[in-house]
């Protein structure tokens, strides 16, 4: 996977950037400071390609610094630890605060655009949006700085989704890879958002996109379509010859360190001491941000239903909800802390006593020793999250449980529904009655089943590391690299000369064509679909194509019947209406394309069309939409001879298909 440079054997170097270094820095005196580095994150996620590659980090320090002999001073301490700072400054609230976490942060959550205040006319959706540009830029500066050919680029977050295309602008050859840590929402969610075209554009400069789930990745597919009017492939995004490619990259956590850490005699100690503390109840935990996407309410909720319709269990269960704050002087968040208190109080004196208090609520963090006592002892991990990247406190409760065998009751809304749902009861969070039956189920769960899941899960989060996860993206990143320099040795335009030659000689022509931007007239931008008229200077060229005997013209298109019968109702050609549903020929009758009884178990596994024996065919990878109009053209149309085709894929969904009788 790696490259040396044989003459000085140096290993190829990678520079993450982040919106945050993964170092927290203290002064300790006038230019003088500490720094130690985080643990967990992106720091675990790239143990194993830190030994295959010289990695440096690039992103802001963490604290405001504006005196030159202080930045000087504390860029030569991260140095030592191969971390470059970015000194965002005055600009650092209205990006930061500002347009990342009030604006986009709440889109990719399907929260929607914030209300924006019209009295603070400093703090605006224009100049938040200025302010992310200006940050980006500043990334964009200090790369270019430190930046060596041959470097690999891996790009983190929202926070820097126009620094693909800053890049690319500054140099086309640099490879560079995007990961995003949230989810990402359906289209109808993103195109709220005024800037949703120009972010989507520079995001997709770079060489290779990654997310979490599949989910997410296909919302990010639909949207460019959508928006962009691009083409999406099975491997990524196709824009103007432009490839990017979009892969799912599921995170995972460092294992190793919480098994480690469980077997501690300070972490055995502080096991047994909480259960004495809870002797002779079941525990359930919760550890979560105090923040509106954590669904604390609803777990609570969720508990309360729990208690009020089983009461033999009022005296032998607690909830430990550890609710780390963030963001206190947001007002959002002051809301959620204010509701999680109102509940707390209102469930403990309905169901609590002077000796005995159904809910621990606990609004702080705790050291890592004491969390994996905790995940150790809780018998039910509760999940209740109402949108999620990944959410990984689920993976950590399950690397603590090798002796308890506990359950994970978890959130259908979290990233990591698709990856431990085998093991775990999935809720939906909203809905109280079912958090409340799936509380029930996993205290009542029999031990032979939860061993049964645990393992399932067991075996998931230690083979799915963060470590893999690093090593798969920054692989396929450095794949992507190598087979694109090939890539540039070969010819990729159309053979012109030979498909002129072979349309001359032959007997039986089929061209196929896309309708949006092949056949309509320009337009300013991809938004005016809804008016799609044919482009007046093809109208000559396409009426002598469909009135040649010889020649057969197909346009395939995702319109409706009326819209192509009103545009192309003067042509002898045949026409596919709403991506091939439905089929007209040069008749003018529409028919069904798919037969009632027709077995399409083979389409979501398709991808190559076979052409049978002829060797010198030219074919290219296709949907099971295209072979299916394919297969029904073959139908309708009896003269056309498989073994003596030949078939040229243009672009998308255009085809030309030369053969002779």
């Amino acid at each position: 996977m790696v490259s040396y440079d044989g003459s000085c054997g140096k290993r190829q170097r990678l520079l993450v950037v982040a919106n945050r270094l993964p170092v927290s820095a203290k002064r300790t005196g006038e230019n003088t400071w500490s720094l130690e580095m985080s643990p967990g994150g992106l720091v675990s996620g790239l143990l194993g390609v830190a030994d295959e590659f010289e990695t440096k980090w690039v992103g802001w320090p963490g604290v405001d610094v504006y005196d030159a002999a202080e930045k000087n001073a504390l860029s030569k301490s991260l140095a030592e630890m191969k971390c470059i700072p970015v000194f965002l400054e005055e600009v650092f609230d209205q990006y930061y605060n500002g347009y990342c976490n009030g604006v986009l942060w709440p889109i990719l959550h399907h929260m929607g655009l914030p209300q924006e205040d019209h009295n603070d006319t400093n703090k605006t959706l224009q100049t938040q949006y200025d302010a992310y540009k200006k940050a980006n830029r500043m990334f964009l500066d200090v790369i270019i700085e430190n930046y060596e050919e041959g470097d690999l680029v891996w790009i983190h977050d929202y926070h820097l989704m126009f620094l693909p295309q800053y890049l690319k602008e500054h140099n086309n050859k640099i490879k560079i890879g995007w990961f995003l840590h949230s989810p990402f929402p359906s289209s109808e969610v993103f195109k709220t958002l005024p800037s949703r075209s120009e972010l989507l554009r520079s995001v997709l400069a770079a060489d290779l996109l990654g997310f979490h789930t599949y989910d997410f990745a296909s919302h990010f597919e639909r949207t460019c379509t959508r928006i962009l009017g691009v083409e999406g492939t099975h491997e990524g995004i196709v824009d103007h010859g432009k490839a990017t490619r979009v892969a799912v990259f599921p995170i995972g956590i460092d294992p190793n360190r919480f098994i480690k850490a469980c077997a501690l005699p300070e972490v055995r100690q502080q096991m047994t001491e909480l259960k004495e503390r809870f002797a002779g109840k079941k525990v359930i935990l919760g550890v979560d941000r105090l923040d509106m996407i954590k669904g604390i309410p609803q777990k609570f909720l969720g508990f309360e239903k729990f208690l009020e319709e089983n009461m033999d269990w009022r005296d032998k269960v607690v909830l430990v909800q550890i609710a780390v704050p963030t963001r206190n002087n947001v007002p959002e968040y002051r809301k959620v802390k204010t509701q999680v208190h109102g509940l707390v109080g209102r469930i403990n004196g309905r169901f609590g006593s002077v000796s005995s208090l159904p809910i621990h609520h606990l609004d702080c963090s705790v050291d890592f020793n004491f969390l994996c006592a905790l995940y150790a002892i809780a018998d039910v991990m509760l999940v209740t999250s109402l949108r999620d990247g990944m959410n990984l406190v689920s993976y950590e409760f399950i690397a603590c449980q090798e002796a308890k065998k506990g359950v994970l009751v978890l959130s259908e809304f979290a990233g990591a529904a698709q990856s431990l749902g085998a093991g775990a009861i999935l809720v939906n969070p909203w809905d109280v009655t079912e958090v409340s039956s799936a509380i029930k189920e996993a205290l009542n769960m029999p031990l032979e089943e939860r061993e049964k899941r645990h393992r399932v899960n067991f075996q998931y989060v230690k083979t799915h590391s963060a470590k893999k996860w690093g090593n798969d993206f920054i692989s396929e990143l450095h794949t992507f690299s190598e087979s694109e320099m090939k890539s540039k040795k070969i010819s990729l335009g159309l053979p012109q000369q030979d498909v002129v030659q072979r349309y001359s000689k032959s007997n039986n022509r089929l061209i196929i064509l896309g309708f949006f931007g092949t056949l309509t007239e320009p337009m300013k931008n991809q938004n005016e679909e809804l008016e799609l008229k044919l482009n007046p200077e093809l109208k000559g060229t396409l009426k002598a194509l469909c009135d040649d005997p010889k020649t057969t013209v197909v346009v395939m298109s995702r319109s409706g019947k009326n819209i192509l019968d009103k545009i192309f109702g003067e042509y002898n050609i045949w026409l596919a209406a709403e991506n091939g549903m439905f089929l007209r020929d040069t008749t003018g009758e529409w028919m069904t394309n798919i037969p009632e009884n027709m077995n399409l178990d083979w389409v979501d596994g398709a991808k190559m069309l076979s052409l049978g024996e002829h060797k010198q065919e030219t074919c290219y990878n296709t949907y099971g939409q295209d072979q299916s109009l394919m297969h029904q053209l073959m139908l309708f149309e009896e003269t056309i001879l498989l073994k003596s085709m030949r078939w040229v894929r243009l672009r998308g969904q255009h085809w030309v298909v030369f053969w002779k009788k």
